[in-house]
């Protein structure tokens, strides 16, 4: 696919062509990645300025993220990306795997950096989430810090730098600069703008910012972050589309292959009819998503990497709210298992009370099943990011559940993120939609070449 590129993102690639240091704190849906990897191709096949790059992200992200933008765009197909994950002797490996690129989840920066230790290879190094890099005292912050004198080009990718307030930026910014505009010391920059808020007779619990420190803060950085809303672009659309790759692990990929292929041969092609398809197509869409109901409807959990990646999602939106839909039972439990103890106010939407919290913003993630969602309902003053946790056929359900956010009202750009499993019957249904064809021939076509590929085989 060849990139027409928006002119704010000429002008971020432009930026990072020419800043050695840089933060990109754009919205979701802006494009950071395919910004980045544009300049990121430049400076080594055209400038010759950088050698060896270092990704560091989430690890769904970092699984199959930034490997699927190179391969989508026509002119960063020559950029060989490297995933350094698994056990450790399979990131030794990868590091030692002739690339351009080499892609790390965060959990795994003190490893590597223990690795090389004063042979460290990277000129270059990308952080994704950049915030969440912000705790000081994180080993990851540490490990970083000790390397950062070795590192010539550093960029900070994030869509809220400071979720949690300005206390937040210093230990990014002293990534980027290492010290230089706000201190080299939290509490020094902590006694110069901010005072005590919340505190008893021994503690201190929270701060607040000095009158105008938040502006003279965001002057000093100013010259090395670009901040961009996705509502200040006006040639953007109102709604934006985001596909999360999810790529399953060996055991989950094995498992999810072995029962598609057993419940797509068990039905003969040319006796496919609509109701087998819709069975079957039911039974595939909750593999994907990472559990299955048997024939006395328990519950049989085969992975958790959709449930992964939708975490990593909602940590990254940092406290904006998102409006959920699930498409099965199991779904909903699962995800209100997997959010208990985030302190995220969750909640399920079963009536009109649900609606009014969510609208007044007292519910950071809402559950919604796209049936129960889909018409009436006016959830635009809640949130802008709609995340599909589970996906279905029904192209009216999904462009009328889509239209809760996306309607009159609605003050900010849209944002609809699917959840998609790299090859498997996730992207067929989510091709159908794009398409505006959600049909039960398509069901049955993407069903008939399922099969077709596994009789190849």
């Amino acid at each position: 696919m060849k990139l027409q590129t928006h002119s704010y993102q000429r002008y971020c690639i432009n930026r990072l062509l020419t800043d050695p240091v840089l933060g990109l704190f754009l919205d979701m849906g802006l494009g950071k990645t395919v910004i980045t990897l544009t300049a990121i191709n430049d400076l080594k096949y055209n400038r010759f300025a950088v050698s060896r790059v270092l990704v560091i992200a989430p690890k769904k992200v970092a699984e199959a993220t930034w490997n699927k933008e190179t391969a989508k765009w026509d002119h960063l197909r020559m950029l060989r990306v490297v995933s350094v994950l698994g056990s450790q002797a399979k990131r030794i490996r990868a590091l030692n795997t002739p690339g351009d690129i080499w892609v790390i989840n965060r959990e795994n920066v003190p490893w590597l950096v223990d690795y090389y230790r004063n042979a460290w290879p990277f000129d270059m190094v990308v952080v994704d989430e950049f915030s969440s890099f912000k705790n000081h005292q994180a080993k990851r912050f540490k490990a970083l810090t000790w390397v950062r004198g070795h590192i010539k080009r550093f960029v900070g990718l994030t869509g809220t730098p400071a979720p949690n307030g300005l206390l937040d930026l210093w230990a990014q910014v002293y990534l980027l600069d290492q010290g230089e505009r706000l201190g080299k010391k939290i509490t020094h920059f902590r006694e110069r703008y901010f005072e005590p808020d919340q505190r008893d007779r021994e503690r201190i619990f929270s701060y607040a910012p000095k009158p105008g420190a938040d502006e003279v803060i965001r002057q000093l950085i100013g010259d090395i972050c670009v901040s961009m809303k996705a509502d200040d672009y006006l040639e953007l659309p109102d709604c934006i589309s985001v596909t999360v790759p999810v790529l399953l692990d060996p055991k989950a990929q094995a498992a999810y292959e072995k029962l598609e292929r057993e419940m797509l041969l068990e039905v003969d092609e040319s006796t496919i009819d609509a109701g087998s398809a819709a069975v079957l197509t039911n039974k595939l869409l909750q593999l994907c998503n990472g559990a299955v109901y048997d024939e006395a409807r328990n519950v049989v959990e085969i992975h958790r990497c959709k449930l992964e990646a939708f975490m990593e999602l909602v940590e990254g939106l940092n406290g904006k709210p998102a409006l959920v839909f699930y498409a099965f039972q199991h779904d909903l439990a699962r995800l209100k298992k997997a959010l208990v103890g985030t302190g995220l106010r969750v909640r399920q939407l079963q009536g009109p009370q649900d609606e009014t919290d969510w609208n007044n913003r007292e519910v950071d993630i809402l559950l919604a099943h796209p049936a129960s969602a889909a018409y009436g309902l006016n959830l635009q003053q809640g949130g802008n990011h709609v995340i599909w946790f589970g996906l279905n056929w029904s192209l009216e359900l999904y462009q009328q559940a889509n239209k809760r956010l996306h309607r009159q009202g609605q003050l900010e750009k849209v944002i609809i993120h699917h959840l998609a499993v790299e090859g498997g019957v996730d992207e067929d249904v989510l091709q159908a939609l794009e398409d505006k064809s959600a049909t039960q021939d398509n069901l049955m076509q993407a069903l008939k070449a399922r099969i077709e590929k596994y009789r190849g085989e």
